[in-house]
């Protein structure tokens, strides 16, 4: 039998809103604005990877608590069966909120518009939300980051985009032969175009000024996410830490390098060209 697994009291909830939210951008946050003081999300999740943020980060940003759902346990259900579950699940239920462009039942077969008379639960649809006439989608912010445009992506999100990974161990010829980095695994992430950035590194402590390089290494023709440290460190990091790496500005697209030496002058102009936008960044 289907259920809903969570720690909060489903008894106490009055509202819901409904829908995937990856990267709970600002088109996400006009459903949370609302739902009632008792409202939480119900994430239902079709995503396996590549995601835009986790459900902890969109309790973060939204201030109201996720259920996740997966996808897969309801996408059999008619339409009306799954509105009978959800009344079942939360028996305080008085208002759900959807997005107009949200379906649900097998075959995706009914619209935002179905609900409350189906249901009978007072519902709220909010329009498509727009910015500059180009409508608010997390597909239309994964295209602005795949193509290296944080601006835009930024517009949309409301923040600067970020992804989390945890520290593995890297080739070592950074501390080596170039500059010392911190190697993350952010498989579970959407990644923005290949290439240099600057960056915030953020640790459990402290936030640190970084140069971040995503793509295939020239050294050995591995993929890697790593970050280099532009300031003082005052903390010792360990294998399987995690670390939360905001992106900020994209500086330049991969080169393959001759020798390590080249690849050293110019990691070393990319750090100062880091320095400079991080300082910008730090004006406004």
């Amino acid at each position: 039998m289907l259920n809903i697994f969570t720690t909060i009291p489903k008894i106490n909830i009055t509202s819901l809103a409904m829908g995937c939210f990856d990267g709970m951008h600002l088109g996400h946050l006009k459903l949370v604005q609302a739902l009632d003081e008792k409202g939480v999300l119900l994430v239902i999740n079709k995503y396996k990877g590549n995601i835009l943020c986790s459900n902890e980060e969109k309790e973060k940003i939204s201030g109201k608590k996720v259920i996740e759902l997966d996808f897969e346990s309801i996408k059999s259900l008619d339409g009306k069966d799954f509105l009978s579950f959800l009344k079942k699940e939360f028996v305080s239920l008085k208002l759900i909120v959807v997005g107009y462009d949200f379906t649900f039942g097998k075959n995706r077969a009914y619209k935002a518009t179905d609900i409350e008379s189906l249901s009978g639960i007072k519902t709220i649809i909010i329009d498509e939300f727009s910015i500059e006439k180009i409508p608010v989608h997390s597909r239309v912010i994964k295209d602005f980051l795949a193509k290296a445009n944080l601006q835009k992506a930024r517009e949309f999100l409301g923040r600067n985009y970020s992804i989390k990974g945890k520290m593995i161990k890297g080739q070592g010829l950074g501390s080596k032969e170039l500059f010392a980095t911190i190697n993350l695994d952010c498989k579970a992430y959407f990644l923005p175009q290949n290439g240099v950035y600057a960056s915030l590194l953020k640790s459990r402590r402290k936030i640190y000024k970084s140069v971040s390089f995503l793509g295939v290494r020239t050294s050995d023709g591995n993929f890697a996410v790593e970050s280099h440290i532009l300031e003082e460190l005052d903390e010792k990091f360990t294998q399987g830490e995690f670390f939360e790496l905001e992106f900020v500005a994209f500086l330049r697209e991969n080169q393959k390098f001759q020798d390590l030496q080249k690849l050293k002058i110019q990691i070393a102009k990319d750090i100062e060209q880091a320095k400079q936008v991080l300082r910008k960044n730090d004006e406004r």
